[in-house]
């Protein structure tokens, strides 16, 4: 199934609200995303003022309260009750390991179990040592919790280094997390109100944006080449439309133009395809009258006694081709004047009767859907359209051995229906685009101006004649009048 493309009314108004709905997850994005980045680079602070905090506080442990030397090996005997106390103020887990990284000594003991590792990995060292600092964090994900860890060298009075630190704790975002949250939803009401105006806003817009698109694809519409057609006249309008209208404009005068040229040039051609087959026509029965003539003037003597005779005979054959002139003139005069229409109320069905009448053949059926049908006809017309669609029929079943012909009359709320089909051979495909042209035909039967005429009558009515036909199975010729 072939989808229909969309109008720029409605491609205007969907990109306004994509247009809406991008910013909102675009922001919401950035806002999620910068939040993100301002609670790592807290805890990254944070750890390093705790880091720095203890490190203060082991340095001054270190040069004035113990009593150890300082050495690797004392490592558990100089911190085994001061990491506590220092554990204790700073609310943090402090792991001290030696310089080959197994654990000398940790804050945490007793129930509580620590996650730190009892020997630090080798490229943890490898990492503490070739840092241009001598420190390096990690951050790990453990029963669901962040714990952020950072390792240093604890060092002696010279700077020499005598022990690893270790801080661990655990990270607590729900403050940034809760923050972010009444952020978002405050954000996603404020879009919500913003997602309805703009759906009001851009159908107004996009409804002011494309009303001189359409005043114009309106016009381009109904334009015709058989009719004349309106310019558009716009006030407000941007420079694009101005210049649409104006190639508009210049192509209904041109159209007009044309339409005159083209209409004079078919009447032209018509009335010399007309004279040409007037001309044909006439020729037909002048011949033999050209030939009588000469046959009785060759043949004339006066002495003959049978002479009035043959006067006679000649006379007879004289006024039988000016009879058929006569028909053939009759014929183009009534199909070239607009046939006059003398309304009565009349029953369509008694009168199709009456018509069918003249028509002795038995394969002729009529099958009238009601018996009274009332309405405002000329009698004259109506049994012309009848007879000539009967006639037309009867032509077609000329060799066929079964012959019939149906006529239907039927009437709807607006309008009355007639339908003649036959079983005849049909209208060849290349035939049916002039089956209503005016065209003389050689058949002893007629002229081929009855189709033609039948159409005049019906379309001065503001009817429609129309046919359906199949080779070898029939035609069916439906004449469809409105009631009056």
């Amino acid at each position: 199934m072939k989808i229909k493309p969309l109008s720029l009314r409605i491609r205007i108004f969907l990109s306004m609200i994509l247009l809406v709905l991008l910013a909102s997850v675009l922001i919401a994005a950035i806002t999620i995303y910068q939040y993100k980045e301002q609670t790592n680079e807290y805890n990254k602070g944070r750890l390093s003022r705790k880091e720095s905090s203890v490190k203060a506080a082991i340095n001054y442990w270190l040069n004035s309260g113990t009593t150890f030397p300082l050495e690797e090996k004392y490592l558990h005997s100089i911190f085994k009750d001061k990491i506590h106390e220092i554990s204790d103020i700073e609310n943090l887990e402090i792991n001290i390991y030696d310089l080959k990284g197994a654990m000398a000594i940790s804050s945490q003991g007793g129930f509580v179990k620590s996650e730190a590792p009892k020997i630090l990995p080798k490229e943890f060292l490898k990492k503490l040592s070739t840092s241009i600092n001598h420190r390096f964090t990690e951050t790990k994900v453990i029963n669901k919790n962040n714990f952020q860890s950072s390792y240093s060298y604890i060092t002696d009075g010279k700077y020499k280094p005598i022990g690893i630190l270790n801080l661990r704790y655990v990270q607590d975002n729900t403050a940034q997390e809760r923050d972010l949250e009444e952020f978002l939803y405050r954000l996603f009401m404020v879009y919500a109100l913003m997602f309805v105006l703009a759906i009001i806003l851009a159908y107004f817009l996009s409804s002011y944006i494309t009303r001189s698109i359409k005043a114009v694809t309106d016009k381009m519409s109904r334009t015709r080449l058989n009719k004349r057609n309106e310019k558009i006249l716009l006030t407000n309008a941007s420079s694009e439309i101005f210049t649409l209208v104006n190639a508009y404009n210049e192509m209904v005068d041109e159209l007009e133009e044309s339409a005159v040229k083209l209409a004079r040039s078919e009447r032209e051609q018509a009335w010399r395809e007309m004279a040409k087959q007037v001309a044909h026509e006439i020729k037909n029965p002048l011949t033999p009258m050209r030939l009588t003539v000469q046959s009785f003037q060759q043949k004339f003597d006066a002495t003959d006694p049978d002479i009035y005779d043959k006067i006679n005979e000649y006379s007879k054959t004289l006024i039988q081709q000016i009879d058929t002139m006569s028909s053939i003139a009759s014929a183009f005069s009534n199909f070239a004047k607009m046939p006059t229409q003398k309304c009565e109320e009349l029953n369509v069905v008694e009168v199709i009767k009456h018509s069918l009448d003249i028509f002795a053949e038995d394969y002729i059926h009529y099958q009238p859907e009601k018996e009274v049908i009332i309405t405002k006809l000329d009698k004259v017309q109506l049994i012309r359209i009848v007879t000539n669609l009967v006639k037309n029929a009867s032509q077609a079943l000329a060799e066929q051995k079964e012959k019939k012909i149906i006529i239907t009359v039927k009437e709807s709320k607006q309008h009355i229906i007639i339908e003649v089909a036959d079983n005849g051979k049909g209208i060849l495909e290349e035939d049916k685009d002039k089956i209503f042209e005016p065209k003389f035909t050689t058949k002893s039967s007629g002229m081929g101006l009855g189709l033609p005429m039948v159409k005049n009558i019906v379309e001065a009515y503001g009817g429609t004649i129309t046919f359906t036909s199949k080779l070898n199975k029939g035609t069916i010729f439906k004449v469809v009048l409105p009631k009056r």
